[in-house]
């Protein structure tokens, strides 16, 4: 049975255990009086029941499917012939691709001998094996787990407890794989980015005027050793992020003013799911925009005032991205303007404030916490963002805070660093991870500053 049918097997027979323990409470109670004789509703019963039929078999088949891979493989190659055997690492690797691709049914380039196909033969054996014993341990220990729990079923048994007890262990160990998810992401991030200022001086990066990250062919070519000064990339990534903010800021914050202060029940009902849809549509449909309409605007707007308009110029990114970051800003300063509690527009009424007075001197200074954190937040997503830029910002690094000239970003050049078939053993590539480093280091100190300003708001006014 192949694993994807045995899931769905399992997840059948827990359904089935969860009729058959709910049945079990009301005979359990049948002559003593029904289920108000009951410790916990039979729905907590039929739960556990449930729980303890999947949960240990879903445990041992991932633990085997995990596992399962490494032995077979360790298995085969153990079986190889000697002269196979004394190959280095690196073509017993390929020649073990190959014989996985015979398994799976993928086109093996030249002549197929002998050794790889018994070897792939017996890979498809011990595989099937494996997956025979599996489907058979998983149904009896589901089996086992329901007929167990039938048995402990009675009016005493604290079933919401156990279940609820449970429930929690299950929360905790999603939390648990959360975090060790994102410290691995950090970890493995910090070690290549480790490897590359070893090659590389941290000053250089982050002090250097010149970034050219390809190795120079020629002696003569700047940075013969490859140019890994950074900041005229952080300067392009500042730039397109600082324009972006010009745009969504203004426009997302007046559009949550009149949304909240102006605007009838009727008209922000339509108009704000509308703005919202922004933050819906995808980054790739954006970036098209800006290549194809908007820098061409600008380019022949400029042009026609005689202005020297690059055709992919921070302009034209940071424009779209704008647009893209006003839902943001929109409905967090939204929210936090309609949370300002109505008693203090009560009291500007009451002594005499007009309303946009009592906008501008009562309900934004009681707001200004969470809009600077909201602010932070669409800060944080502006220097993050990679498609809009990819496609409409250029791939030069140019030390520049003019507009109209291109510039690159960080995200730019990881995508580029790392497009194709790369080692990881060189400047060039491990450059990536040490731009993605210090990106990661930017956006969680902003997104930090953000939910604190935000939690002290909150504090203030709930």
């Amino acid at each position: 049975m192949t694993p994807s049918n045995l899931l769905i097997l399992l997840l059948l027979l827990s359904t089935l255990a969860f009729w058959l323990g709910k049945r079990r409470s009301f005979a359990v109670v049948k002559d003593s009086g029904g289920p108000r004789m009951l410790h916990s509703r039979p729905g907590y019963y039929g739960t556990l029941t449930a729980l303890w039929c999947g949960l240990p078999a879903l445990l041992v088949f991932s633990f085997w499917l995990g596992f399962e891979s490494n032995i077979i493989t360790d298995l085969v190659l153990s079986s190889l012939p000697e002269s196979l055997k004394e190959l280095p690492p690196d073509r017993l690797n390929l020649i073990m691709n190959d014989i996985k691709n015979l398994v799976y049914g993928n086109i093996v380039s030249g002549e197929v001998s002998k050794d790889i196909q018994a070897a792939a033969d017996q890979y498809k054996r011990l595989e099937s094996i494996s997956h025979m014993a599996l489907s058979v341990i998983v149904v009896v220990l589901a089996i086992i787990g329901c007929l167990v729990v039938q048995k402990l079923i009675s009016p005493s048994l604290r079933a919401r407890n156990h279940v609820e007890r449970v429930i929690k262990y299950i929360l905790i160990a999603c939390s648990t794989i959360a975090i060790f998810t994102t410290i691995g992401i950090v970890l493995s991030v910090l070690y290549e980015a480790i490897r590359f200022f070893q090659m590389i001086p941290l000053t250089e990066f982050l002090f250097g005027l010149e970034w050219s990250p390809q190795m120079a062919i020629r002696a003569d070519q700047v940075g013969s050793s490859g140019a890994f000064g950074a900041i005229p990339v952080f300067m392009g990534t500042m730039l397109i992020s600082a324009i972006a903010m010009a745009v969504a800021v203004p426009i997302g914050l007046m559009s949550a003013i009149y949304l909240s202060e102006y605007a009838n029940k009727k008209f922000r009902a339509v108009a704000k799911p509308m703005l919202e849809i922004l933050a819906g549509i995808p980054t790739v449909v954006y970036g098209f925009f800006a290549a194809l309409v908007v820098a061409p605007v600008i380019r022949n707007t400029g042009a026609m005032i005689g202005l020297d308009v690059s055709s992919e110029s921070a302009l034209a990114a940071g424009l779209v991205m704008g647009v893209m970051i006003i839902p943001f800003v929109s409905s967090l300063s939204d929210d936090v303007i309609n949370a300002v509690p109505q008693s203090l527009r009560d009291g500007a009424y009451g002594l005499g404030s007009t309303q946009s007075e009592t906008i501008r001197q009562v309900i934004l200074p009681a707001a200004l916490p969470g809009i600077v954190g909201g602010v932070l937040l669409a800060v944080s997503r502006a220097i993050g963002e990679t498609m809009i830029v990819v496609m409409a910002a250029g791939l030069s690094a140019n030390l520049t805070v003019n507009p109209l000239k291109t510039v690159t970003t960080v995200t730019v050049q990881i995508v580029t660093l790392l497009v194709g078939d790369q080692e990881f053993d060189s400047p060039k590539t491990l450059a990536a991870f040490a731009l993605g480093l210090m990106l990661f280091i930017v956006t969680l100190i902003l997104n930090v500053v953000a939910l604190y300003v935000v939690r002290k708001y909150r504090e203030q006014y709930e």
